[in-house]
C-alpha cells in the first residue's frame, strides 16, 4: 500500500494545535513538504522546527486568520506561486456552542466565512497546481454532526453540514482531474475544543467535568476519547496515493459513537 508523499506539498490549516498539528506531523512523516497555517506565528515557527524532515522536504508556515478572506487569498496565492500545493487539509476550530434558534445572524455569517468561504478561497488558489500535477487531495476535518446533529452546537451543526455538502459536490466536479474531496468526522477528541466543551457543560449543568466526560463517553463503544494522532492517521490516509479511489465520503473516526450508517 502506497502511503508515502515524497514530492508532494501539503497545506495544513488550524495546525497550531490538536488535530491540525497532528496531521501536519503525520504528513511530514510520510515525506510531504508541509506548510502549516494558523494565526499564531511563534507557535507555527516551533511546529515547523519539529516537523520530520529527511533533508529533501521544505517546510514553512503562514500566520493568517482564515476569517480575513482577502488576506488569506493573497497569502496562499503567494505560497503557490513559489511552490504548488497538491494536498489541502481544511481544518478549523468550531464555532461557539449554543442552540441554533438563539444564535445571531452575525454568528452564522462569521462561521460561514471561517469555514465554507475560507475553504473555497483556499481551494481556488490551490486548484491549478492540483490539476497540473494530476493529483489533488482535499480533506475537510469537520464533525460527526453532519450525520447526527450534536445538542448545544447549533451553528456548528449547520455550517459543518454545508462544508460536507460542498465537498460532496466537489468530488463529482474534480474527480476527472485526479482530485478527491473527502471529509473526516472526528468524534470526541482530546483537544482544546473538547476541554472547552467539558468546562461549558460542567458550568451549565452544575456537575463536575469528570461527570460530564462520563456522560459523553457512555455513548462511545470504545469507552474513551480519541487522541489527535488517531484522527490524523485517517487524514493522512485520505491524502495518500492509497486512497486514490476514495472520493466524496464522510469518514467517522469516533470509536463507534455515530449510530447512523
Amino acid at each position: 500500500m502506497k502511503l508515502e508523499l515524497h514530492s508532494r506539498h501539503a497545506l495544513v490549516c488550524g495546525a497550531s494545535e490538536g488535530i491540525g498539528r497532528a496531521a501536519a506531523m503525520a504528513l511530514a512523516g510520510m515525506g510531504a513538504s508541509v506548510t502549516v497555517l494558523a494565526r499564531r506565528e511563534a507557535v507555527l515557527q516551533e511546529i515547523v522546527a519539529q516537523l520530520p524532515n529527511d533533508g529533501s522536504q521544505q517546510h514553512g508556515f503562514i500566520a493568517q486568520d482564515v476569517g480575513d478572506t482577502a488576506a488569506l487569498k493573497a497569502a496562499v496565492e503567494s505560497l503557490v506561486s513559489a511552490e504548488p500545493v497538491q494536498i489541502l487539509i481544511h481544518n478549523s476550530g468550531g464555532p461557539p456552542g449554543g442552540p441554533a434558534h438563539a444564535a445571531s445572524i452575525d454568528e452564522y455569517l462569521t462561521a460561514f466565512r471561517q469555514h465554507l468561504v475560507a475553504g473555497q478561497t483556499l481551494l481556488q488558489a490551490l486548484l491549478p497546481g492540483m490539476k497540473d500535477a494530476g493529483y489533488g487531495r482535499l480533506v475537510n476535518v469537520i464533525s460527526t454532526s453532519v450525520k447526527e446533529p450534536i445538542n448545544g452546537l447549533g451553528v456548528s451543526n449547520t455550517i459543518r453540514g454545508a462544508v460536507a455538502s460542498w465537498a460532496k459536490t466537489l468530488a463529482t466536479e474534480l474527480g476527472p482531474f485526479g482530485i478527491t474531496a473527502n471529509n473526516v468526522l472526528p468524534g470526541f477528541t482530546r483537544t482544546g475544543r473538547l476541554a472547552n466543551i467539558l468546562a461549558n457543560k460542567s458550568k451549565a449543568q452544575g456537575i463536575s467535568e469528570d461527570d460530564v466526560a462520563k456522560g459523553m463517553l457512555a455513548g462511545v463503544p470504545a469507552g474513551r476519547f480519541a487522541e489527535a494522532d488517531e484522527i490524523a492517521n485517517a487524514v493522512a490516509f485520505l491524502a495518500s496515493p492509497a486512497a486514490s479511489y476514495v472520493n466524496g465520503v464522510n469518514l467517522p473516526v469516533d470509536g463507534g459513537r455515530t449510530r447512523s450508517l
